[in-house]
């Protein structure tokens, strides 16, 4: 019984991790929340790490249900979901510089900054489910990954099967764990950076989200065209 959960939990693991990517993640999420106050970012990754947990544990459970009820196929989700997530990468590759020359007028306002920093965070937290949760920190490709391990990891035996479902859950909460301190702590783990190289990193990464994106949809609309050329 064990051991059907932790392989289980290895290979969920080993499959969402580059998928979720924490780190990266983080990355992007700074750019996107800016100049908030530190206890800001932390109230936000609480409410992404248990946004997440909930989020691909219904997916896990009910995803593939869920797309059969609504006709939807994989290729559908990883087409339109690309789409999504190049968007995003676009809008970070783009107004990130717009987002430091604010910071910079901030500093020159002292005065105004609570209540910028209130309005913030209520757009911020506004924010909490979509972009943050979905699809910055599980996108469609997470979608899709945690679709394929359940479909992997199903067997007639009800045991086995639940078993295999408390291994893939049990990776989604580590994963979701470690969201939550690299985004609560994004600001810190950048600080030792150099300004203008966290300007490039978080470029760098918004244009690998951009190809992400790209790459997903692409995968997507090279299955459809498949399945409409075959004689």
């Amino acid at each position: 019984m064990e051991l059907q959960v932790w392989n289980s939990f290895l290979i969920a693991f080993s499959v969402l991790l580059p998928l979720i990517n924490p780190l990266g993640s983080a990355l992007v999420f700074l750019g996107l929340a800016g100049d908030a106050p530190p206890k800001t970012y932390r109230s936000l990754a609480r409410r992404i790490a248990i946004n997440n947990i909930v989020f691909l544990a219904v997916i896990e459970l009910l995803g593939a249900a869920i797309l059969n009820f609504f006709g939807i196929s994989l290729p559908i989700v990883q087409f339109s979901g690309g789409i999504v997530i190049a968007a995003m990468g676009w809008s970070v590759l783009n107004e990130h510089g717009a987002g430091a020359n604010s910071r910079n007028k901030q500093d020159e306002a002292d005065e105004k900054r609570d209540l910028e920093d209130d309005s913030r965070t209520r757009d911020l937290e506004a924010k909490a489910f979509y972009p943050f949760t979905f699809p910055i920190t599980s996108g469609p490709g997470t979608l899709v990954g945690v679709l394929t391990i359940t479909a992997h990891s199903a067997s007639k035996v009800i045991s086995k099967n639940v078993l295999a479902h408390l291994g893939i859950f049990l990776a989604i909460v580590v994963l979701s764990v470690l969201v939550y301190f690299c985004y609560a702590y994004a600001p810190r783990i950048t600080k030792a950076i150099p300004p203008n190289t966290a300007h490039g990193i978080l470029r760098v990464v918004a244009f690998i989200l951009l190809c992400i994106g790209v790459q997903i949809a692409w995968n997507g609309l090279a299955q459809l065209l498949t399945t409409l050329l075959k004689p």
